[in-house]
């Protein structure tokens, strides 16, 4: 189904907006769905709302239609709850009816197996020929608390209060507890929808609107899948950080989309599973991936209500000293540093905090301390230039008075433009002081890690914003060449290095010296030309693992060793591997440096997919990769290179020399433009490329290509 491009904004004001809704299978039942939407809509809706059913005469005590068709007045949203066989007829009435937005709850679709998957297409062919936009079916519904909508076409227990926060939603049954968790902590929406089978309405449509919307400022996910990896990287980054008032995007994404299949020879094809798939559409999108609905919101309650820090030097103030080590060595592990207080923030809490209490970071006001001295330590903490937010911390104990406190923090907190979190530790006795400080709209953690951890997305989030903007790198190519090369190609199978080699260096890869030699003499002729050492490698489509077989010699060292190894490579690989068509052998020239690993794999949902990381014959073993969708942006690049543990051993460790990382970045911006131009590609694995010291450069060494069976 044609969808418009990623930038533009659906008109969904039907849904999200109606003047006029009609409940189709709206119920006199109590402990029916129909009842519970019907109510919703009734009790809050700013609008008119009409209930269809052809065996009531009223619900409510509104009089009920038998058909969308008879109601008297436009209606803009259809809320549908009929049995599933019976939706197609209800869809052709709203379409002849000339409704604009439909929300089709009823389940009974492609999740209930053939017959149900025959009942969607009927749906989808019913968008086609009306033209009205469709959210579900299988979901629970849409809301909007804008006062001058408040529609609740939900079947949840109660309209939730009016916030700046939106949640989009694949689970109708995690939305209703969502919603309860919500209403305990005093979180409010702007808008919530349950996006079901996603039919018609997406999450990218969705997400368009929400960008556009005044209402909201940050925005929720729950995934399971994605409809298109590409366009939701390209919206994101563009609602995260290049509007001029970004929001935020926090996303927990469950379950496995099936990878499809690869060629268990592909390092990057075996290790590219759909969770590092969706990590990297996170990260090139700008979207803070979270583990758990709880950290959804913990997360959720700092962005909507505190402002971004400008660092990631934090302040922790506390009335104890064991909840402020915590918080302190939580922001350790986070990545945060603990501010330096100039000596004039340090002097004038000394002046009024007892002498017994800390000063420096954590500031601890000490246990029998009340608002004053939390009043003097923060005010002096968030005043400090080298502070960029704090977290505040309190234990209940006998003379703490702990609404006081609130009050303070919160007074503090708006006088200023620096975050502030806070942890009042217990559940009963500080409960007066969280309500207080939710209030004044101050995030509260139960615990002081929780808090740390909010802060530093925070800190991920800002960073990203105002991140430095780069752009897509190409190079130039020969394109004619690669036409020539790919054109006789053989598909589904890996081709001969040699093809993979000079297509790379078609794409202007560095490629150590190489030559292919059909015999021994012909290897030391060509070795000879090439410059000892070599190494040689046994050349034959049907042998890709070549270790596996003895079809590797290394550091050959003049012409006697070289007639050797092809002679002795010759027997071994045909001993073990008997019945493959030998060509020969590939001399390379040896380079010294650090094995890396550059691949491309092509995933039957997302495309082709880049990875870098640590090479050789350990990548499988250690796992230390990372990947992301091109196009591939040079900061992106870069990102990449600097992500993996061992980028460590990149830059130089116990004297050895730092790694020519910007040869690095450059490969991988290359395999990014020749995964975009060159769609038949099913898998490219450069392993290794061999980074030599900085300024020097890199060399492909190894490469096996394999083309798809058929064209993309």
């Amino acid at each position: 189904m044609d969808r418009p491009p990623a930038s533009s904004a659906r008109d969904l004001s039907a849904i999200f907006a109606p003047r006029c809704v009609a409940v189709i299978g709206a119920s006199r039942d109590p402990s029916k769905v129909g009842h519970a939407i019907f109510r919703n809509i009734l009790e809050d809706f700013q609008g008119v709302v009409y209930p269809v059913n052809p065996k009531a005469r009223a619900i409510r005590a509104v009089r009920t239609y038998p058909s969308v068709l008879e109601i008297p007045d436009p209606v803009d949203l259809a809320i549908v709850i009929v049995p599933a066989p019976g939706v197609r007829a209800v869809l052709d009435e709203c379409g002849r009816k000339g409704v604009r937005g439909v929300v089709v709850i009823s389940a009974g679709f492609r999740e209930a197996g053939p017959e149900g998957r025959r009942r969607e297409d009927d749906v989808k062919a019913a968008i086609r020929t009306h033209g009205f936009a469709l959210v579900g079916p299988n979901c629970l519904g849409v809301l909007n608390t804008d006062p001058q909508v408040r529609l609740n076409a939900t079947f949840a227990r109660a309209m939730p209060s009016a916030g700046n926060i939106a949640f989009l939603s694949q689970s109708g049954a995690l939305t209703t507890a969502v919603l309860d968790y919500a209403r305990a902590r005093g979180i409010g929406f702007s808008k919530l929808v349950s996006l079901g089978n996603k039919t018609d309405v997406d999450e990218l449509e969705l997400l368009a609107a929400l960008r556009d919307d005044p209402h909201t400022d940050v925005i929720l996910l729950y995934l399971e899948d994605l409809t298109d990896g590409r366009r939701f990287i390209n919206l994101c980054r563009e609602i995260t950080g290049e509007i001029p008032q970004p929001k935020p995007i926090l996303a927990v994404k469950s379950g496995r989309t099936p990878a499809g299949a690869r060629a268990v020879s592909s390092h990057t094809g075996a290790l590219a599973g759909s969770d590092e798939v969706y990590d990297a559409i996170f990260l090139q999108s700008g979207v803070l991936r979270v583990e758990s609905v709880e950290e959804l919101f913990h997360y959720a309650a700092a962005f909507a209500n505190q402002p971004l820090p400008s660092g990631r030097r934090l302040a922790i103030v506390t009335n104890a000293g064991g909840p402020g080590i915590m918080a302190a060595d939580a922001s350790g592990r986070q990545g945060l540093e603990l501010a330096s207080f100039a000596e004039g923030t340090k002097q004038a809490m000394r002046l009024a905090l007892p002498a017994e209490a800390a000063v420096e970071n954590p500031v601890d006001v000490i246990g029998d301390a009340q608002h004053d001295r939390y009043q003097v330590a923060l005010r002096a903490v968030l005043r400090d230039p080298a502070c960029d937010g704090a977290i505040v911390l309190l234990t209940p104990q006998a003379v703490t008075d702990i609404e006081q406190i609130a009050r303070v923090v919160a007074a503090e907190s708006h006088a200023g433009r620096k975050p502030v979190l806070a942890s009042f530790m217990g559940l009963v006795d500080v409960s007066g002081g969280v309500r207080i400080l939710e209030e004044a709209r101050i995030p509260h953690y139960g615990f002081p890690e929780d808090a740390v951890r909010a802060f530093r997305a925070m800190v991920n989030y800002a960073e990203w914003v105002r991140r430095p903007r780069t752009d897509v790198r190409t190079f130039p190519v020969d394109r004619a060449q690669i036409v020539s090369l790919l054109g006789p190609a053989p598909r589904g199978v890996f081709v001969r290095e040699t093809l993979a080699f000079q297509l790379l260096a078609a794409y202007g890869f560095p490629l150590a010296p190489w030559a292919e030699a059909s015999s021994a003499e012909d290897a030391v002729i060509r070795a000879s030309a090439i410059g000892f050492p070599v190494a040689m490698k046994v050349l034959s489509p049907a042998i890709v693992h070549k270790v596996d077989v003895g079809g590797i010699r290394l550091q050959l060292a003049a012409p006697s060793e070289v007639r050797t190894a092809y002679e002795e490579m010759m027997a071994e690989t045909s001993r073990r591997q008997p019945g493959a068509a030998i060509e020969g052998v590939i001399v390379q020239k040896m380079v010294p440096g650090v094995e890396t690993i550059v691949g491309l794999n092509r995933d039957p949902q997302f495309g082709p997919i880049l990875m870098f990381g640590l090479g050789g014959i350990y990548v499988e073993v250690l796992k230390d990769v990372t990947f992301r969708l091109p196009p591939i942006r040079e900061l992106g690049a870069h990102r990449m290179v600097e992500s993996i543990k061992a980028v460590q051993i990149l830059r130089g460790v116990r004297g050895k020399p730092a790694s020519d990382l910007n040869a690095v970045v450059e490969c991988i911006q290359r395999l990014s433009q020749l995964a975009v131009e060159i769609p038949e590609i099913a898998e490219l694995d450069i392993n290794p490329l061999m980074v030599l010291p900085a300024g020097q450069g890199a060399a492909v060494i190894d490469a096996r290509l394999r083309l798809l069976e058929a064209a993309p």
